[in-house]
């Protein structure tokens, strides 16, 4: 059976294994743990622990019983009580944390319960902070503060050098394909690759990289960019092996779809820049992947999936 390592953060991460968990290939994702916002971040305070939220999403997205499962996970309580604002899902990510001393072991004990189909990684255990360097000269420290800031991102770093996880380096090793998915690539994306343990060991790994861009712009992360923006970012942070394959959106958004966007969450669709994309030297994969679910913009996951399976067949 082939090894896929999908590298991601929350909601992209999650909505492209909902598609590749119903074919026969190996699943291991991999996830940033740097979010510090509600529930997840009032948890990691009072237990010291990795963000567990995003970790819930890929969960919820590889169980075998998704929709309730989903439902149950994602249940935010509301309440005057210290409950107020938790998930189901994150207080019990936590309390097995707590209980087997590490987020993985813990993932590891209720996958085994909810038989997921794959693996998923914290791509470290320790409780870090996000930093981020912006336009206007400001470091702004914490991922909520970063994405809430009033300034376009020009880097991010670690506060403090983590540990990564070694089944996460492990898994690269014997990866045939390693993805890089949709999501935001300042914040949960790249996140990743800040750990120059795993930048290495894919460096020296066999599999080709692939990257499925976003189709809308991230207001403060990725305004204006192209395709070719937003490879040309994660270039930057990976290390002598670059982005092999390119999976991107052709597909057409209506007008009324667009200007909707740009008024109320400031964003654009991400225009492919064919000629740009050429120089690049990768393989690029374009189709219409676009599908709208009650007025919103969402990758065709089958489609996706069909694609990245064909692909990793090919070799």
């Amino acid at each position: 059976m082939k090894k896929v390592v999908v590298f991601g953060g929350g909601t992209g991460l999650s909505t492209l294994l909902r598609g590749l968990k119903d074919y026969p290939i190996d699943i291991t994702a991999v996830v940033s743990v740097c979010d510090d916002g509600k529930s997840t971040g009032i948890l990691r305070q009072e237990f010291n622990t990795p963000a567990v939220g995003d970790i819930r999403r890929v969960i919820v997205s590889l169980a075998e019983t998704e929709p309730l499962v989903g439902d149950l996970f994602n249940y935010r309580f509301k309440t005057n009580s210290d409950l107020n604002g938790h998930t189901v899902g994150n207080l019990l990510l936590t309390a097995l944390t707590d209980m087997t001393g590490n987020l993985s072991d813990g993932i590891e004990a209720l996958g085994k319960v909810l038989n997921l189909k794959g693996r998923v990684l914290p791509v470290t255990e320790d409780n870090v902070v996000l930093m981020g360097k912006m336009e206007d000269g400001k470091v702004i420290e914490g991922e909520h503060n970063i994405t809430e800031y009033n300034s376009n991102i020009l880097d991010v770093y670690y506060k403090e050098k983590p540990v990564v996880n070694p089944e996460v380096i492990e898994a690269i090793k014997k990866a045939d394909l390693i993805i890089l998915s949709m999501g935001s690539i300042f914040t949960s994306i790249i996140p990743n690759l800040l750990c120059k343990e795993v930048v290495r060991a894919i460096d020296k790994s066999k599999a080709k990289v692939m990257y499925v861009c976003n189709m809308m712009t991230q207001p403060g992360e990725t305004d204006h960019f192209s395709v070719s923006h937003h490879v040309k970012l994660l270039n930057r942070y990976l290390g002598k092996k670059k982005v092999d394959i390119l999976i991107a959106n052709n597909g057409r958004i209506s007008e009324d779809l667009i200007k909707k966007y740009e008024t109320l969450e400031q964003k654009d669709p991400v225009y492919l820049d064919i000629q740009n994309v050429k120089k690049l030297k990768l393989k690029l994969i374009s189709n219409d992947f676009v599908v709208v679910e009650n007025e919103m913009i969402r990758h065709d996951v089958i489609k996706l999936a069909f694609y990245i399976y064909s692909t990793l067949l090919r070799g």
